[in-house]
């Protein structure tokens, strides 16, 4: 989905989040999308950078007449007040930066042609950044441990393009920044720009702004072991938005996790604050929370990649599958239109505030629906959600939408001899529309592209998994062809069966795909590791699909490969051809385990973890396939979302597959199958939620369940589980 000719950087950006905003910065707070090399640096709310600069910058003036002991506090005017000419200003030198907590950032630069003419820095600015969303605050701290008064001024450049998402994400220049206007009211210190549809206005206490340069400006004098506070707002106004900010109320609740592998509960711990942070919601339905996809890119309702999310976070309680639901159901299909691949009983695949036009052929409207996934997985979320406690009060009204999808089901395999397949209809919408969606995403092992239309492997997986869930929901409420599709499930597995297995020296496999002529699209990939914990193999296929992704050539990686190394379109750093995507990984691990492959499983686990660290435990959308013995540390992708809800949320995925959890509320059973002896020692999560109530489970190292406390209406279910 990233451009293959100009892909901007932001791998080594500082981010700091709040659902739908998002500040990309320099790792010493500033940014600038005008500087060379600034990859995708900004202040973007939604689709749109409303900030393209925003840098710090001090000089020396002179002691104020009349000066005397004391403090001084920040006053506007004086020397460098309003002058707007760049002569004499000194950068503050970024010594530190880290995320401190959900929307919270802080840095540590360094002034170190102020105070004392020493070796050691005697001055020194601490920024405090705290985004809420389309709020931006920042307190600048600068601290003087000098003999002597510092005598300073401190500059803010700040200004906004009001670039659209597509503009950066094709990585073309940055725009020329909008003339501001001056102060709102006298005092203020503040600038403001916008248009039609968004406006930016900043505020800076005490400071003098010049409109003119695009800066605001204070002049103030620190005593020796003092400081000074500056502030700094930015707000954003959408009055037309088509998302907004998420009910501030938790969504879920927060479980304690302790293990002897102290990485877990790390990555644990800043997944859940960036999950926290990318929880947004339409306009339209302000109450109903989903996940955005991922930043920057994905910055909105993205079907698929929000299913995925809400299901791996299902142990946390079923509120945001709820949200996610109902937000895909009142825009499912109900035309079939072209343009927008709207089909009836069809789930979206993402939202934007205008037609997304990357300026290189991808252009899509407003409300796209080229997927060929998400359908079947918003049933797999309906039905998974129910099994882990979802009122039958809240799934009653879903109901229509469940037989409009389970209809476009039939109507899609019908028209794909069988299958659920795909074609861009337009030219210009995505020429994959699976998870794997970039142009070149399906090969041959040989390495040459695959032609639409294409029918995934992973796709039928979902659609029998579908049915079959989809026919439990009709039984349990009364509503009639449960029958029938359990009849659809049987026959889609036998038409896989006799049409996606291929062999090579190795052994048989699933093709990654059927092509328009009807042959497997033979690479080894990834996308057989989906197919596990669907139910649409037999205990030999599962076996030998295990076998396929605990082979060097697909695991060896830092998590699971999205091709094996030994096909022909391989690379390490191509999108998916060879990168390790987390989510794929921990669908992959949540089958095996779940199939009774407790060391394979175990294997891409410790991947995931190794790979952690490198990224400060923030797990970015996909990095590098490189084997773990080449590099020390996982490759970064360049142009990687981070963070993304799927990656965030895969690790409470890993965490179940640990556990082996699987509920059954409607039949009052709660089902716990570890996977043998943990690859992270001793397990203890507590606060995990079923049907509304705290689960706490306690696994000794050696896979052993020592406690559990589950809801008192649930029979627990112990199951031992061999190595294999």
């Amino acid at each position: 989905m990233t451009s293959p000719q100009r892909q901007p950087l932001l791998h080594d950006l500082a981010v700091t989040l709040a659902a739908p905003t998002v500040v990309l910065s320099r790792p010493d707070g500033n940014l600038d999308a005008a500087a060379p090399g600034a990859g995708v640096q900004g202040l973007f709310h939604a689709d749109v950078r409303a900030v393209s600069m925003l840098r710090v910058a001090l000089r020396p003036v002179g002691a104020p007449s009349g000066e005397h002991a004391g403090k001084a506090p920040p006053t506007a005017g004086g020397e460098a007040a309003g002058t707007g000419d760049g002569e004499g200003w000194l950068p503050v030198i970024g010594v530190m930066n880290a995320t401190d907590g959900p929307g919270r950032s802080r840095f540590v630069g360094l002034a170190q042609a102020l105070g004392d003419a020493v070796p050691d820095p005697t001055v020194r600015v601490d920024r405090r950044r705290i985004l809420n969303p389309g709020l931006l605050t920042e307190q600048l701290t600068v601290r003087s441990t000098a003999t002597t008064p510092v005598h300073l001024a401190v500059r803010v450049e700040i200004a906004g393009d009001l670039a659209p998402l597509e503009h950066a994400k094709a990585g073309q220049a940055a725009r020329s920044p909008l003339k501001p206007a001056g102060e709102l009211s006298p005092g203020t210190g503040g600038l403001s720009w916008g248009d039609d549809t968004v406006a930016v206005a900043v505020s800076a206490p005490g400071a003098t702004p010049d409109a003119e340069h695009s800066t605001l400006t204070w002049t103030l004098t620190v005593e020796p072991g003092e400081s000074a506070d500056l502030h700094l707002a930015v707000e954003i106004t959408e009055p037309d938005a088509v998302v907004t900010a998420a009910d501030p109320r938790p969504t879920w609740q927060r479980p304690d996790v302790t293990a002897d592998d102290r990485r877990l509960p790390a990555l644990l711990a800043q997944s859940l604050d960036d999950l926290h942070s990318l929880r947004m919601a339409t306009a339209a339905s302000p109450g109903d929370t989903f996940l955005a996809a991922g930043v920057p890119w994905f910055f909105t309702l993205f079907g698929r990649d929000s299913l995925w999310a809400a299901r791996m976070l299902l142990p946390l309680g079923t509120d945001l599958a709820l949200g996610t639901l109902r937000t895909l159901a009142a825009q499912q299909g109900t035309r079939t239109d072209t343009a927008s691949e709207e089909e009836p009983g069809k789930i979206l695949h993402e939202v934007r505030r205008g037609v997304f036009d990357d300026g290189m052929g991808l252009r899509l409207p407003p409300v796209y629906y080229g997927t060929v996934d998400a359908t079947p997985l918003w049933i797999c979320l309906l039905h998974d959600a129910w099994r882990w406690g979802l009122p039958a009060a809240d799934i009653k009204p879903l109901l229509p939408t469940l037989t409009a999808a389970l209809g476009w089901i039939d109507a899609a395999a019908q028209a794909g001899d069988g299958f659920l397949s795909y074609v861009d209809h337009t030219g210009t919408g995505l020429a994959n529309q699976g998870w794997k969606d970039s142009a070149d995403a399906a090969r041959f092992a040989d390495g040459r592209l695959a032609e639409a239309p294409l029918a995934l492997a992973e796709v039928q997986g979902y659609a029998y998994e579908a049915a079959q869930a989809g026919a439990a929901l009709l039984d349990a409420f009364g509503l009639p062809d449960g029958e029938r599709w359990r009849t659809f499930a049987s026959g889609l597995s036998d038409r896989f069966r006799a049409q996606f297995w291929v062999s090579d020296q190795h052994g048989p496999y699933p093709a990654m795909a059927l092509d328009g002529s009807g042959r497997p699209v033979d690479a080894v990939a990834s996308n057989m590791g989906h197919l596990l914990a669907t139910g649409i193999l037999n205990a030999d296929e599962t076996a030998a699909v295990a076998a396929r992704l605990a082979a060097p050539d697909m695991s060896d990686a830092y998590g699971l490969r999205t091709m094996s190394s030994t096909s022909g379109g391989f690379g390490p750093l191509r999108y998916h051809c060879g990168a390790v995507w987390p989510h794929d990984t921990a669908i992959a691990v949540v089958g095996l385990a779940r199939t009774g492959h407790p060391d394979a499983a175990a294997r891409l686990i410790e991947g995931i973890l190794a790979a952690a660290p490198a990224f400060d435990y923030r797990l970015p959308e996909l990095w590098g396939g490189d084997a773990r013995t080449d590099t020390p540390a996982p490759v970064p992708y360049p142009a990687a979302c981070r963070p993304q809800a799927w990656s965030a949320a895969s690790v409470i995925a890993l965490m179940t597959a640990l556990t082996g959890l699987e509920p059954d509320v409607p039949a009052g059973r709660l089902h716990l199958r570890p996977t043998g002896p943990l690859p992270v020692g001793a397990l203890t999560v507590a606060g995990l939620t079923v049907a509304g109530e705290r689960l706490d489970v306690k696994i000794g190292s050696d896979g052993r369940i020592e406690s559990v406390s589950p809801p008192a209406r649930l029979i627990v279910e112990h199951y031992a589980q061999s190595r294999a």
